[in-house]
């Protein structure tokens, strides 16, 4: 069950443009929690706070509970705008979920045991196509992190969503397909070809030297003339 974290939040009376620039003004970011057949709830929250909270992976995966005038809602974060000068926070939703709520999450896959993995140890490179995974499941039963393990695994190896322990209830969205998670490269080798530099410098000392006593020639030969 993922873990619920409480996020402090305040309420606001008014909704709209003028109501959120003001609330920006007293250096807070406005909000609103929605969902579950309920009046959505304006609010305004910390912008230290939640600066703290998006810059930790996983955002859009975990569980808050606010508390807005005595009343708990529990929530998953749904959008957020940032300002497209500063990249900071300007507004946040909230959706409130119930007991049979399913949604679309992406969850960080962890790499573990590299070095029990063979094909890195002779020089092969973790190769990963997805570094999170996107699930279906209930907004209490996010996994906060999926573990993928590499122990054993030689050079072309690949690892396969099927290989890694989901909880129960909680299904990948792509369910056709036992697709591919990451897989042990082979090292990539560049060759020197010294030889061919080699061999063309040779060539280009011997054409300097036939102009060198070509021009000598010429130069003996107008001695002559005179």
């Amino acid at each position: 069950m993922a873990n619920v974290l409480n996020f402090p939040a305040e309420a606001r009376d008014r909704a709209g443009k003028g109501a959120a620039r003001a609330a920006r003004r007293e250096g807070r970011v406005p909000g609103v929690i929605y969902g579950n057949k309920q009046d959505p709830v304006m609010i305004t929250v910390d912008p230290v706070e939640l600066f703290k909270q998006v810059s930790t992976p996983g955002f859009f995966g975990r569980v808050y509970e606010i508390e807005v005038d005595g009343k708990a809602h529990r929530v998953l974060p749904r959008d957020l705008q940032l300002d497209p000068v500063t990249d900071r926070p300007i507004h946040v939703d909230f959706m409130r979920f119930s007991a049979s709520t399913r949604v679309n999450v992406e969850v960080v896959v962890n790499f573990l045991n590299e070095e029990e993995c063979p094909g890195i140890r002779q020089g092969g490179v973790l190769n990963v196509v997805r570094h999170a995974v996107e699930l279906l499941c209930a907004p209490d039963n996010i996994p906060e992190i999926l573990e993928a393990d590499l122990t054993g695994l030689e050079v072309g190896d690949s690892i396969h969503i099927s290989a890694i322990s989901l909880p129960e209830g909680v299904e990948p969205t792509v369910t056709d397909r036992d697709f591919t998670v990451a897989t042990i490269a082979a090292p990539t080798i560049v060759e020197e070809v010294e030889e061919e530099d080699e061999e063309g410098l040779e060539g280009e000392e011997g054409v300097e030297g036939a102009e060198g006593e070509e021009g000598g020639d010429a130069e003996e030969g107008g001695e002559q003339e005179d």
